[in-house]
């Protein structure tokens, strides 16, 4: 279970494509007692990208977390999440979709693609903070996640 004592920083990869909502997300999770190295891309493939480690991204670290939007361009959030849980390497990082977009049907979809969790974005400031603190400190501290390489 990834904390403070870990070896290792945790790392949080965040994919959303609205800059406000991203900041507001990497000013929660640092404000959190992990402090995680947050890396954030603005779309589905550049996503991809990452998490396959492929140029520009040939150095970076494989998440603890992937935080997910849903309404991404170029590739959207669906398509996203299905190539991550298709993909030995990448099936067993907690994914969890955040969206704006709320609807049964909407979290029905997420869940068929294997989401870990589905949460719809808060529409206030404080509360959109608890949320993201409250994802954090679950799915970081209390669920015990492989932390593979």
């Amino acid at each position: 279970m990834p904390g403070p004592a870990s070896s290792r920083p945790v790392e949080v990869l965040l994919v959303e494509d609205t800059p406000a909502h991203a900041e507001l997300m990497t000013e929660a999770l640092q404000e959190g007692t992990l402090r995680p190295r947050i890396a954030v891309v603005e779309d589905g493939e550049e996503a991809l990208r990452y998490l396959r480690r492929l140029d520009p991204y040939a150095g970076a670290p494989r998440p603890d977390l992937i935080l997910l939007d849903l309404h991404l361009p170029r590739k959207s959030g669906h398509e996203v999440l299905t190539e991550i849980k298709q993909d030995e390497r990448l099936r067993l990082i907690p994914v969890v979709v955040m969206t704006s977009l709320g609807t049964e049907q909407v979290f029905r979809d997420a869940y068929d693609r294997h989401a870990n969790c589905c949460v719809c974005k808060p529409t206030d400031l404080d509360e959109f903070t608890l949320t993201v603190q409250k994802i954090e400190t679950f799915w970081l501290q209390i669920a015990s996640c492989y932390r593979g390489q």
